[in-house]
C-alpha cells in the first residue's frame, strides 16, 4: 500500500475506512517486521562482536591486577567470563543478542512505519515534521542507550558492594544479558519522552501551560517512573536518568512556547496584509469582504 494513503481524516474530504486501517497496519507491521529481521541476522552474523560489547562493563568492574586472592574474592573466574550452567543456554543466549540487536537496529524503520500510520490523522502543519520526529527519535533512544552502557559498570559495582565481600561474583549469560537489555531499553524509551510531550502538543491534546502548572508532579513522577523501569534500583542510575528526563521536560515546555510564539506572529503578519487591502477596497467606494 502506498504512503500516500486512500483518505484524509483531518485535511481532506474523504475519510480512510475501517479496512482501509487494518490494511494499512498490516503493511507497517509487516516492514517494520522485516526490518528487524534483517537488524537481527546482521546481530546473529556479529554475535560475538556484539556479545564481547555487551559483556565490557562487567570487564571493567573485575579486578585490573590478575591477583589470585583478589580476584577470586572480587570474581569466580578472576576475569569477566559468564558461567554457563544450562547446555541450551549459549543458544538462547545469542537469539537474545540478536533480536533485541535486530530490534534496536530497527528502530529508524519502527518509528517511521509508526509515524507514517497516524500521519492521515493530522493535519498538513504536523506532518511537515515527520523526518524530524523519526530521526530525533532514533537519535534520542541511541543517546539514552549509550548512556545506559556507561552507567552499568558503577551499577554493577554498587550491587555488588551492597551484598558485603563474602558474596562470589559468577553471572550467567542469561540474567546478566537480561539485566544490560533492560537498563539499555529503560534509558532508550524514557529519552524518547521529549518526543511523546512534543508530539502531544502539536496535536493539541495538552498545551505547555498545563506542562508548567504540572512541573511539581512531572519532578516525583519521572523518579518514580525511572525508579520502576530500572532493573538496578541503585541512587547513582536513578539519578542519571531522572535529571535529563526533567531536562527534557523542559525543553518540551520551551519548544511548546517558540511554537506558540511563532503561530501568533503568522497571524499577525496575516492580519497586517488584510489592512491595506480593506483599506484600498473603501478608498474605492467598495465595502470590504468579511473575514
Amino acid at each position: 500500500m502506498s504512503d500516500a494513503g486512500p483518505g484524509r481524516s483531518r485535511s481532506g474530504d474523504e475519510t480512510m475506512p475501517l479496512m482501509d486501517h487494518l490494511v494499512e497496519l498490516r503493511s507497517r507491521l509487516i516492514k517494520s517486521v522485516v526490518a528487524v529481521l534483517v537488524g537481527a541476522v546482521t546481530c546473529w552474523v556479529f554475535y560475538h562482536q556484539i556479545l564481547d560489547f555487551l559483556v565490557q562493563p562487567y570487564c571493567d568492574v573485575a579486578p585490573e591486577e590478575a591477583v589470585a586472592e583478589e580476584a577470586a574474592r572480587q570474581n569466580l573466574f578472576g576475569g569477566c567470563e559468564l558461567l554457563v550452567l544450562d547446555p541450551l543456554e549459549p543458544f538462547s543466549v545469542r537469539l537474545t543478542v540478536a533480536g533485541y540487536g535486530g530490534l534496536a537496529l530497527a528502530i529508524p524503520v519502527v518509528l517511521w512505519q509508526a509515524w507514517r500510520f497516524v500521519q492521515p490523522g493530522l493535519y498538513p502543519r504536523e506532518r511537515r515534521h515527520a523526518a524530524a520526529f523519526t530521526v530525533v527519535g532514533a537519535l534520542l533512544f541511541a543517546l539514552g542507550a549509550g548512556l545506559a552502557y556507561w552507567s552499568i559498570p558503577r551499577a554493577l559495582r554498587f550491587l555488588a558492594a551492597i551484598g558485603g565481600e563474602d558474596l562470589v561474583t559468577g553471572f550467567s549469560p542469561a540474567k546478566y544479558l537480561s539485566f544490560v537489555v533492560k537498563m539499555m531499553a529503560a534509558f532508550g524509551i524514557g529519552f524518547e519522552f521529549p518526543i511523546l510531550l512534543v508530539f502531544l502538543q502539536f496535536a493539541g491534546i495538552i498545551h505547555y501551560r498545563q506542562l508548567i502548572r504540572a512541573r511539581r508532579f512531572a519532578i516525583v513522577g519521572i523518579v518514580a517512573l525511572v525508579a520502576v523501569i530500572t532493573p538496578s534500583g541503585d541512587p547513582f542510575t536513578l539519578m542519571v536518568l531522572s535529571v535529563p528526563m526533567y531536562l527534557f521536560y523542559e525543553v518540551a515546555i520551551g519548544i511548546g512556547w517558540l511554537r506558540l510564539r511563532r503561530e501568533r506572529r503568522r497571524s499577525a503578519e496575516g492580519s497586517s496584509e488584510k489592512i491595506p487591502a480593506r483599506a484600498a477596497a473603501t478608498a474605492e467606494g467598495e465595502m470590504p469582504a468579511e473575514g
